[in-house]
This record gives structure tokens, sequence and C-alpha cells, in this order.
């Protein structure tokens, strides 16, 4: 009873890779703004990553977060579903290439979602986040 219950409300965690904080500017919209308020899907925003459910990646994974950003994956658990916002996770964008850029985050972390844009809209976030909770729900069994 209880998993399913807690099967209806996955939390969002939010992990700045190295952006420029466009993306991030957009994930505000959807804590904020009630048109793209997330917390109309059962979603909220949580401030730990043990107790998160779906995780919200921005900007390209630089050479100075790396170690901290794959410490941080680690302490969330299972069953997981990452959501790359913005190119900047998935190519690089216009980081790809730089000498602070150890990659793209793909390339150390499995990438579930991707929500196309630099930076993305809200809507797009929004159904980003519908596909996140879906997939999340199907690997919770419910």
């Amino acid at each position: 009873m209880l998993r399913k219950l807690a099967a209806r409300s996955p939390w969002l965690y939010r992990i700045n890779t190295g952006s420029c904080n466009g993306c991030d500017v957009e994930l505000l919209t959807t804590a904020c703004i009630p048109r793209y308020d997330v917390e109309r899907l059962g979603c909220r925003y949580c401030g730990s990553p043990r107790h998160a459910d779906i995780v919200l990646i921005t900007g390209p994974l630089t050479v100075r977060l790396k170690d901290k950003v794959l410490r941080v994956w680690e302490e969330i658990p299972e069953p997981k579903v990452t959501v790359a916002v913005g190119i900047c996770p998935v190519s690089g964008g216009v980081f790809r290439g730089g000498y602070s850029i150890a990659g793209p985050v793909d390339k150390y972390l499995p990438i579930d979602i991707n929500v196309p844009g630099c930076p993305p809209r809200p809507q797009a976030i929004i159904e980003g986040v519908i596909k996140a909770r879906d997939a999340w729900l199907a690997r919770m069994g419910g």
C-alpha cells in the first residue's frame, strides 16, 4: 500500500554540472509560476539527493565538478530517472571542447530523457518531467 502511494508523487532533484544557468532559470519557472508548476503533476522539488526520484541535470560536466557529481549520483536511491535539461548535458553545447569540460554527462551517467533547447522552454521541461514520471512509475512497477 505504501509503495503504491509513494509511486504517485516523485520528487525532483536538480544537479548543475557547470551550466551557464540559462536552463536553471527555466527550471525555476517550473517551480514558481503556476502555469508551469510541476506540483500539479504530483512532483515536488527536494533539497537532498537521498530523497530524489527524478534527477534534472543542467550543463556540461566540468572537470572540477565531475567527482562531486558522481558522488551525489551514488546517493540517489534506485529506481531513479535522469533528465538532461538543455543540450549541454548531452553534447556539451557551446562549451564543447573547452579545456574545463570533462565531457558530456552521458559519458559518465545514464540519461533517460532529453529535453532539447538552449535553454529549453518551460513547456518542454514539463513534457520531459511527464515522461520521466511515467518512466519512474514503470520502474516502480505501477
